[in-house]
């Protein structure tokens, strides 16, 4: 929603001053030009993939004109969702929330929250911590283990995002290309009316102004959403992480969670009450 505006709001900007300034419509469209910088610009984008890191651009699409969903709501539900887990464990020991970690997709305590419950990488970030605890009763690594995850799942979260800035970057480059083609095709003119080459030497201009815009204005915002929307997930994981690492230090179930409602960023972090009353609510 966020990136359909912005480039709606970017592109009237500068068709707006454009006709402002009373330009001339028909310089401007350049299909030969833009066939050239996109051309080559997607050209040299998907040269430089591999089919994993491909792969992983096109599921990143979907993300471009949606949000992750952070909200206070989600939040409290997945420190009720957590409370639920270690006050098990809490009072019928670590073994009781073996068949939850197991199979969470008939657990009681994950089917309560539909929304979390349909996010695997949440699900398995946290039934495999614990699962691991579990197996070997042992809570030294487990924080060091739950660190390399977020970090795995963050550096491939980037991918994409690095993919498209990368192609964004390039395409100044390809619109200098596209203008001097232009200025040659104009050499070959050079016989002709000063009109007849203002034209040409404007058409050829047009290519460095498309790459530019292309860069900064379309394609470089793309790869900055995709960076974003990673970065407000890496916030989502971290809550879970210090939550569970508390749990597993031997904290009550109440500080487990509080540890969690602390690493909540502060414009979706519920206050003390509000948690407190979620979790006596379920």
């Amino acid at each position: 929603m966020y990136l359909l505006i912005g480039l709606i709001i970017v592109i009237a900007s500068v068709a707006g001053g454009y006709t402002m300034s009373h330009g001339d419509w028909g310089v401007l469209l350049q299909p030969a030009e833009i066939i050239i910088i996109l051309g080559s610009g997607l050209g040299a984008f998907f040269a430089g993939q591999t089919k994993y890191t491909f792969g992983l651009i096109l599921k990143s699409l979907k993300h471009l004109f949606a949000d992750p969903g952070s909200s206070k709501a989600k939040y409290l539900d997945t420190l009720a969702l957590l409370y639920a887990l270690f006050s098990k464990m809490h009072r019928d020991g670590v073994i009781s929330i073996e068949s939850d970690v197991e199979k969470p997709d008939s657990s009681p305590i994950f089917t309560k929250y539909p929304n979390i419950a349909k996010n695997n990488v949440v699900i398995n970030f946290i039934s495999d911590t614990l699962r691991v605890y579990l197996t070997t009763g042992d809570p030294a690594d487990i924080d060091s283990l739950m660190k390399v995850d977020m970090h795995t799942i963050d550096e491939e979260g980037m991918l994409p995002a690095h993919g498209i800035s990368h192609m964004a970057e390039s395409l100044p480059g390809m619109g200098i290309v596209a203008c001097v083609i232009g200025v040659v095709i104009t050499m070959g003119k050079i016989n002709e009316p000063p009109e007849v080459l203002g034209h040409h030497i404007a058409a050829a201009m047009v290519g460095t102004f498309l790459g530019i815009l292309c860069c900064y204005g379309l394609f470089g915002p793309m790869g900055s959403k995709l960076e974003n929307y990673v970065n407000e997930e890496h916030f989502y994981l971290n809550s879970i992480k210090e939550a569970v690492a508390a749990a597993i230090r031997g904290a009550t179930p109440l500080i487990a969670v509080e540890y969690g409602r602390r690493a909540i960023p502060y414009p979706y972090r519920p206050v003390f009450a509000e948690m407190e009353e979620k979790l006596k609510s379920g």
